[in-house]
């Protein structure tokens, strides 16, 4: 198989200003992504998709390749999807399989990124594989509605007094990898299909950057990771 690495990084953000480039224990936090990209053994090449000139000379510094993307696709509400259009079509090689790396979910290894490839490997039917984490005390039976009059309403009523160890256990998306088919995604437009299979990653390395104070805990996170405490 031809595997295709992108790692989608637009220059604006509302929540974290120039978060991608931003340092994060000494590095940039799009390298991190990008390291363990290339420490992948199965991957066939890995571009930085972006419309920023500071973000590609930050891919440059780490011998990554890059794309520059069109304004139509970074803007606030544009479609992930059709930035990934945009990068099949402006490459020549035809690729088989799509593997989605969004910087602001640093925390992964190499071996996650070729462990989610070998499901496609291993199932010639699989079209769809989202990363995801087990949550435990974060979990639906321990969230409500809240009206204007501040009433309650569980989003799960029947387990709203369960203790945590007799919850049925859901899980999160981390924002860590997205895999898919390539004939799939072009058909259906959508990186998430309907029809996918769970890569379960430990909660410890869950960390997914959107605003300031996700930042700060990143980085914590970060220095415990590169000590192997994680």
């Amino acid at each position: 198989m031809k595997i295709l690495g992108i790692i989608p990084a637009r220059g604006g953000s509302k929540g974290v200003s120039r978060k991608n480039v931003r340092l994060v224990d000494g590095q940039p936090l799009i390298s991190y992504t990008i390291q363990k990209a290339k420490e992948s053994k199965l991957l066939t090449d890995i571009f930085v998709s972006t419309d920023c000139d500071e973000i590609i000379a930050v891919a440059n510094k780490y011998q990554c390749q890059s794309l520059k993307r069109s304004r139509d696709n970074a803007k606030d509400t544009s479609k992930i999807e059709d930035a990934i259009i945009e990068v099949l079509t402006s490459l020549k090689t035809k690729y088989d399989l799509i593997v989605l790396l969004q910087p602001t979910a640093p925390i992964r290894e190499s071996e996650d990124i070729d462990n989610v490839i070998q499901m496609f490997l291993g199932d010639t039917n699989l079209e769809c594989v989202v990363s995801v984490i087990a949550l435990e005390d974060i979990h639906p039976a321990r969230m409500y509605h809240v009206n204007d009059n501040k009433i309650m309403s569980s989003l799960d009523e029947k387990s709203e007094s369960k203790r945590r160890q007799d919850l049925k256990p859901v899980f999160l998306r981390n924002g860590a990898i997205y895999a898919v088919k390539t004939t799939a995604f072009l058909k259906e437009k959508k990186i998430i299909l309907p029809s996918k299979k769970a890569y379960v990653m430990p909660e410890s390395k869950w960390a997914n950057v959107d605003t300031e104070r996700d930042l700060l805990i990143t980085e914590v996170l970060i220095k415990e990771w590169k000590k192997g405490v994680l």
